[in-house]
């Protein structure tokens, strides 16, 4: 296997998620590490956490690609006497560098919402449910067709299929049994998507962090002017199909140029909630 540096990696990330992409309030790009070091294998996971660590320790990674970033508002401290900075410690000792891929991997193309798409069904062309200016093929969601219309329980059961399992599954709000072929999709937290129009006109919309008076308001709203339905997945699972397609995308690009690196996609899971419960009266 051919070591590259990290530098070199960054820049295949950066070629395909341009850190100028990312919006003003986000921290992304290399979080610790030395850019002249050698990188053979590159774990890819969704949050920069301890098990995530433990995972990129007991593999021998020498560089974790995390699409949250780990100091999102800043901080004045990595005392190891703090979860963040015991990690980024834990990290430094094993010469495990950290870099982060957040909006500006949201937004690319493809992108987060791409991958998404494709894990819940949709084969044909998207677009995106909010263009960015700069180019049009880039941009917030996406939107497109199943192959064949199917109801909207069947499209929740095919959903929840390609998605990682996490413990509480899909919401659903709508009926049932209503035909759904266009599909919206965002990874991540897409409430603030509800007002756009390709979301509206879409038959269902399926993201992640739908909060109660936006998706009861939008439902009210819909029931005149037949507006979608509504999936609310967990966050993590949202954006975890993206790993393998940005795994995939830099061993390719690393590849054509005469480099190989082993890729490898953390199945841990990192979503926040870990059980549900029901009353039994």
């Amino acid at each position: 296997m051919s070591p590259t540096t990290l530098a070199a990696i960054i820049a295949e990330l950066e070629s395909a998620y341009d850190p100028a992409w990312a919006e003003p309030w986000d921290a992304v790009g290399l979080v610790c590490g030395d850019p002249g070091r050698p990188v053979r294998r590159i774990l890819f996971a969704v949050d920069p956490v301890a098990s995530v660590g433990d995972e990129a320790v007991a593999w021998g990674a020498d560089l974790i690609v995390a699409h949250h970033p780990l100091y999102l508002r800043g901080t004045t401290t990595v005392s190891a006497a703090t979860p963040k900075g015991a990690l980024v410690h834990r990290l430094i000792k094993h010469d495990i560098a950290l870099y982060t891929a957040h909006t500006n991997a949201d937004v690319a193309d493809p992108g987060v919402s791409d991958a998404l798409a494709r894990a819940v069904g949709l084969t044909g062309a998207l677009r995106p449910l909010q263009p960015s200016a700069e180019d049009p093929r880039r941009g917030l969601g996406r939107v497109g067709d199943l192959p064949a219309p199917m109801t909207l329980r069947e499209f929740a059961a095919q959903a929840v299929r390609g998605l990682p399992r996490t413990a509480w599954g899909l919401r659903v709000a709508g009926d049932p049994g209503r035909t759904v072929r266009t599909v919206a999709v965002s990874g991540g937290a897409g409430d603030s998507l509800l007002g756009l129009g390709a979301v509206r006109a879409a038959d269902v919309f399926l993201t992640a962090d739908l909060r109660h008076h936006p998706a009861a308001e939008f439902l009210q709203a819909g029931e005149s002017g037949g507006g979608p339905a509504l999936i609310d997945a967990a966050h993590w699972a949202t954006e975890w199909p993206w790993l393998p397609q940005a795994a995939d995308l830099l061993a390719s690009a690393l590849a054509a140029k005469g480099i190989n690196v082993e890729t490898r996609v953390s199945r841990t899971v990192t979503d926040a909630w870990t059980t549900t419960a029901q009353c039994e009266d």
